[in-house]
């Protein structure tokens, strides 16, 4: 005797063989590479704003979206822990990416014969020491692929971009010199973010949890609120605060903690964060990235 045929249940987006994923920036672009690196095969899908990438994943236009949440340097991005309690979707996994600077060129152009460097601010003030060697100008454009795609359309021997590999690659650019940065940490986290939460079953393997709260407008609110982290043994890993709305009163933090929900230690840590905040929202549950565990 058979029972009925059960449809078999799709692969969830972040373990799927293929498919395509958002980022924010233009093709080239560092999230571009992280896309590439975390899931080899996949689409990339360049968009204009980190709205737009979530926005392609609400719409179904992509499966994933890749959101850089915080660099080794220059700390947290900005906007992107506003704009996650309201996205609707849920972070199903974390990437890590080196930055890997390059000096990019037209074909004909020498480290002797380029006089100025374009790239965003931030990879400008990544790269002093090349830029002070070679006696370069440096001229701010929006992001490095962009100044990538600027440098080829430009062509000229006299002119460079601070980009990466890809954006040689896919710009048609000579590198020049590789790993021009100033400090070999150099590397940004990234959120994976997806429609559906990945509620992955708690097996004993390394889990991150994260979430966004509101204190109660009481003294000691906070205090209490994450006490019953440090009495459960659980470890934060990370917590901002910023504000809601602009009001000096309403204080919202975004944190990630080791763990898994169904964890007796997380479980008790979070009935007590919720009995002291005002809102409690979990953005997600997944697997600790390898670079994470390493840094332990």
């Amino acid at each position: 005797m058979h029972g009925p045929d059960v449809a078999p249940r799709p692969a969830h987006p972040v373990t799927a063989a293929s498919g395509t994923i958002a980022f924010q920036g233009l093709p080239g672009a560092y999230s571009d590479l992280a896309c590439r690196r975390a899931h080899p095969g996949w689409t990339t899908l360049p968009s204009p704003s980190f709205e737009a990438a979530m926005e392609a994943v609400r719409s179904g236009a992509a499966d994933l979206a890749m959101l850089p949440c915080e660099n080794s340097l220059a700390g947290r991005v900005p906007d992107i822990h506003r704009l996650l309690p309201g996205s609707g979707l849920h972070v199903v996994g974390e990437h890590y990416e080196r930055v890997e600077h390059c000096l990019l060129a037209p074909k004909g152009a020498t480290t002797a014969t380029i006089r100025r460097a374009h790239s965003h601010p931030m990879a400008l003030g990544q790269v002093l020491k090349v830029l002070k060697e070679l006696e370069l100008e440096a001229v701010i454009e929006a992001d490095t692929a962009g100044a990538a795609s600027l440098i080829a359309a430009r062509g000229g021997v006299e002119d460079a971009a601070i980009a990466s590999e890809l954006a040689a690659e896919v710009y048609g650019l000579e590198i020049l010199r590789r790993n021009v940065e100033d400090a070999a940490h150099n590397t940004t986290r990234f959120y994976v973010m997806a429609r559906d939460p990945l509620l992955p079953p708690f097996a004993g393997e390394h889990w991150v949890t994260s979430f966004v709260f509101r204190v109660r407008n009481i003294p000691a609110a906070l205090y209490k609120a994450l006490g019953g982290f440090a009495t459960n043994g659980v470890n934060m890993t990370k917590l901002e605060s910023y504000m809601l709305d602009g009001a000096f009163t309403a204080t919202q933090f975004l944190a990630d903690v080791d763990g898994h929900p169904e964890q007796p230690g997380l479980a008790r840590a979070l009935e007590e964060l919720a009995f002291f905040s005002a809102d409690l929202s979990i953005l997600g549950t997944y697997p600790a990235h390898p670079q994470r565990l390493a840094q332990r």
